[in-house]
């Protein structure tokens, strides 16, 4: 390598540095620390200075010069790791598949022609079986016994001493009301009395502060609430008036009412049941039994008015004889209605019951007048079709079967439960309860023989006639003073949930066991033949 000083190449510390001159070789100029000229010669292998020019300084290293070229090589080196990710201590056995050409396809198409009958027929029969009838998968939690789950009150109501004396469930089976009045004797016309509602599925419920409350003038006798709008209720008044709330609008919570006018019930309303206006099946009226022989029908119209729209009046001498009834005597003219039930299965068919003692059957469909000379803004019409057999005194409740077009129940003061077909005068069934007197009756909205009863003893009695058409399956105590239930409500949406108001003004919300909410086999069957055997 020839070093030339002008180039001002400079060489790294610690590099060989050799200079070869040959003859008529340049001198390098001198620099500091460097000798003179060279003269002109041949130089063999020599040591020479190799210098490193830098502003810090000057080092400088005497290093040796190898002629002999250095051989190079590239070698590089590999890890190689190996893990098992699994271990088989067996060897896999293969699986053997038939192919589709060995099978026998002739013979196995014979087979299935040779029991295609038979396997039809079976079919036919399994599906035309009545075995399952009735029966629904359940899966809720099976509940034993039958147990109290609230009891409900509102402490001001109590303290005036009034009762519970009519009990609804709204459309969604949430929320229980209750009406707050008297049935015993008295003038409570100008009493203050209340409408109260628990909703029973809201967290945190207080039994003794209701979510909603309102104040009514007279004692409330009879609740219903709305089929569809599940803040809407119908009450009836000792008065005579019908009304209907909205617990919704806790401020001003009154829709509609009947006013006191020429068509209001003179007595008090007995009950009030919300009924499809003919050919609107959304839109709904009130209904309204009273002892004074009227049942009307009443629609809401602007400016909170509930209007008259049809009108019947039960008369005594227009009423179907019975060889069972007494002849009439003359003067009494009207027929005090105390209960009232609709047909499930016509919605213009109805029964009363009666101050009487003995049940009506009525139609919205009657056409004849009623010979009565009660004040009306509308015609009124005489509805009877049938009497039935009478109780030993009036009739406080009446239910018709949600499973058989033709049975209905009544209870009466008699402390008697009577089950009627409507296809004759005599009761099938009639059994003593009570030694008192019976305030309620219903049936159960899912079991098609089992029905509910409130006796005056401080009771509710549950009938299973599957079990039983002689004594109650289960006997429950709803007041330790044997204070009287006055009204009852099975849930049907909630079905396990049954509501019973007494005398002590308390609302008992009661679980009832799996064996009253699942339908047992045959069950439906056994109601028909029961109300066969009524009407041979």
């Amino acid at each position: 390598t020839a070093t030339r000083a002008q180039s001002g190449l400079l060489e790294p510390a610690g590099s060989a540095g050799v200079a070869v001159l040959a003859t008529g070789g340049v001198a390098s100029s001198p620099g500091p620390g460097r000798p003179g000229p060279l003269q002109d010669e041949t130089l063999g292998v020599a040591s020479v200075p190799s210098q490193w020019r830098a502003v810090q300084g000057i080092r400088e290293e005497t290093k040796s010069c190898q002629t002999v070229s250095i051989a190079t090589a590239n070698a590089s080196a590999q890890a190689r790791n190996h893990v098992d990710a699994q271990v088989q201590t067996e060897a896999p056995v293969p699986v053997s598949v038939q192919p589709l050409s060995q099978y026998d396809v002739p013979r196995l198409a014979a087979f299935l022609r040779r029991v295609e009958a038979m396997v039809i027929r079976e079919l036919n029969k399994n599906w035309q079986s009545h075995a399952f009838d009735g029966f629904e998968v359940n899966w809720t939690e099976q509940q034993q016994m039958v147990s109290c789950l609230y009891t409900l009150g509102y402490p001001p109501a109590q303290a005036q001493g009034l009762h519970v004396t009519g009990i609804s469930w709204n459309s969604t089976g949430s929320v229980v009301a209750c009406a707050y009045g008297r049935l015993d004797h008295g003038d409570w016309s100008t009493l203050k009395s209340f409408v109260c509602a628990w909703n029973v599925d809201r967290r945190g419920l207080s039994p003794r502060q209701p979510s909603a409350v309102v104040e009514v003038p007279s004692a409330v006798l009879c609740l219903a609430f709305h089929p569809t709008q599940p803040s809407h209720v119908a009450g009836g008044l000792y008065s005579g008036e019908v009304l209907v709330w909205d617990l919704s609008r806790p401020e001003d919570p009154l829709l509609w009412r009947t006013g006191l006018t020429d068509d209001t019930h003179t007595d008090p309303v007995s009950q009030v049941v919300w009924l499809p206006e003919p050919g609107h099946s959304h839109r709904f009226q009130v209904l309204s039994v009273a002892t004074d022989g009227k049942v009307l029908l009443w629609r809401g119209v602007g400016a909170g008015q509930l209007q008259l729209t049809e009108g019947f009046a039960l008369v005594m001498q227009q009423l179907p004889r019975s060889t069972k009834l007494k002849k009439h005597p003359r003067g009494e003219t009207e027929v005090g209605a105390t209960a009232v039930a609709f047909s499930s299965f016509d919605p213009r068919l109805f029964i009363l019951g009666t101050e009487g003692g003995f049940p009506l059957k009525c139609s919205l469909a009657a056409g004849e007048a009623a010979l009565t000379r009660m004040p009306s803004s509308v015609p009124l019409r005489a509805p009877a079709q049938l009497t039935f057999s009478p109780h030993g005194g009036p009739i406080y409740a009446v239910s018709c079967s949600p499973f058989h077009r033709n049975l209905f129940l009544s209870a009466g003061t008699d402390g008697h439960v009577h089950l009627y077909s409507m296809l004759q005068a005599p009761p099938l069934i009639s059994l003593q309860l009570s030694l008192k007197y019976l305030f309620a009756v219903r049936w159960s909205p899912v079991r098609p023989l089992v029905f509910a009863a409130a006796s005056g003893e401080g009771d509710v009695q549950l009938f299973d006639l599957q079990k039983s058409s002689q004594k109650p399956t289960v006997l429950i105590k709803q007041t330790q003073d044997e204070s009287p239930v006055y009204c009852l409500e099975f849930n049907s949406q909630q079905t396990q949930l049954l509501a019973a108001g007494d005398a002590q003004g308390t609302v008992k919300v009661w679980q009832l066991s799996t064996e009253f909410t699942e339908q047992g086999p045959r069950e439906a069957e056994d109601l028909d033949r029961l109300a066969a055997e009524v009407a041979t």
